[in-house]
């Protein structure tokens, strides 16, 4: 295990436990910002699984535009709840 692998995978553990956490606190008092906020970083622990997939499991496979769809889509969803939510 290089120290790369470890800091992919910790940003992975990261991103999958924020938005748990969100999802834990969307449970307890829904709002929809919450919500949101936990498919945001669903979107960005898949973007992170990708790029460990792109670089260690399928190095000679390029997995960009796997990887851009995902963190477009998580911004894309972030961004609406923003403009949305606004009072």
């Amino acid at each position: 295990m290089t120290f790369a692998s470890a800091v992919f995978g910790l940003c992975f553990l990261t991103s999958a436990l924020c938005a748990a956490l969100l999802f834990r606190a969307y449970r307890r008092r829904p709002m929809r910002l919450l919500l949101l906020s936990a498919i945001c970083f669903v979107f960005l622990a898949i973007n992170n699984l990708v790029v460990i997939l792109d670089i260690f499991a399928f190095p000679n496979l390029s997995l960009i535009l796997f990887r851009q769809a995902a963190a477009l889509i998580a911004l894309g969803v972030l961004l609406f709840g923003f403009i949305w939510e606004t009072p």
